[in-house]
């Protein structure tokens, strides 16, 4: 039985309640989605199996969801993964990845990987990038990048910028179902191909829209995170069965995430689920 957990439920923004990753467990093998803050403790409280945890997908390089990269490829190897980590993508991963093993840790991997001997010596790790609408294959899933549209049209950031701002969604087939998740996003042709039939989509969501009353929040739910006046519209409009609303607004009181879900609920009439670090909603 094919599932996810919802490890990390926030942004950037410090929320002691939430982190930002995710857990697929295809029932073959467990993959990370993102890496943001607090995502080892939150696979240890998932109870996943470090020993077999060797994928792990990014979404963007938003510290939010690459934050505790280092973090999850060492603990990984000291609580006892023997097989080769492959970490993929957007363009940027390879670099990324390999400047945390050569310049920022490559003291701490020395001193680990040469002087820790009972660990049975480094287990190495593999980055690469990969492109839109390249397969990814796992044990018992396969996934196909979509790129989804975070902060491209803010007027702000530099053309040369946005040319190698490449963020992806992924949709993953298990079994004959669809997992589908946006990473960050607002509504783009990416997100719609992402959605279109899924069994599960897990969608950012940051706030409600009845909350939108500024300028600023505005252009937030324009150009850089789906909010509650858009995502039910989308999950309706694709056909999804269950969508699980994600990325929350930081320390968003229950009044917050009670309009939400009643705004929402207007829009969409399959199931719906407003995600804590935690929740388990199995894909079937």
């Amino acid at each position: 039985m094919a599932s996810i957990t919802l490890m990390g439920t926030g942004g950037p923004r410090l929320d002691a309640r939430r982190a930002t990753s995710l857990l697929l467990r295809s029932g073959a093998e467990e993959v990370l989605i993102d890496t943001g803050r607090g995502a080892i403790h939150g696979l240890a409280e998932a109870k996943a199996d470090f020993r077999n945890l060797t994928r792990i997908l990014i979404t963007h390089h938003h510290f939010d969801h690459i934050g505790d990269l280092y973090d999850v490829i060492l603990t990984t190897w000291l609580e006892g993964r023997r097989a080769p980590l492959l970490i993929q993508g957007p363009p940027g991963t390879k670099r990324i990845v390999d400047g945390l093993l050569t310049q920022i840790y490559d003291r701490d991997l020395t001193w680990r990987s040469l002087g820790e001997p009972a660990h049975g010596g480094w287990s190495p790790v593999v980055a690469e990038d990969i492109g839109l609408g390249e397969p990814v294959t796992g044990q018992g899933w396969e996934a196909v990048a979509h790129e989804m549209s975070h902060g491209h049209g803010l007027p702000t950031l530099p053309a040369a910028f946005l040319k190698r701002w490449i963020c992806y969604g992924y949709r993953f087939s298990l079994g004959g179902k669809v997992f589908a998740f946006s990473g960050d996003t607002v509504d783009c042709p990416g997100l719609r191909g992402l959605a279109a039939g899924a069994d599960v989509l897990a969608l950012c969501c940051w706030t409600a829209g009845s909350l939108l009353t500024t300028d600023h929040l505005k252009k937030l739910a324009r150009h850089t995170l789906a909010c509650g006046d858009t995502v039910g519209k989308i999950a309706q409009e694709c056909g999804v069965k269950h969508l699980v609303l994600t990325h929350l607004r930081p320390n968003a009181p229950p009044e917050m995430l009670a309009a939400l879900r009643e705004e929402v609920a207007r829009d969409f009439s399959g199931t719906l689920s407003i995600a804590h670090d935690g929740l388990c909603v199995e894909i079937g």
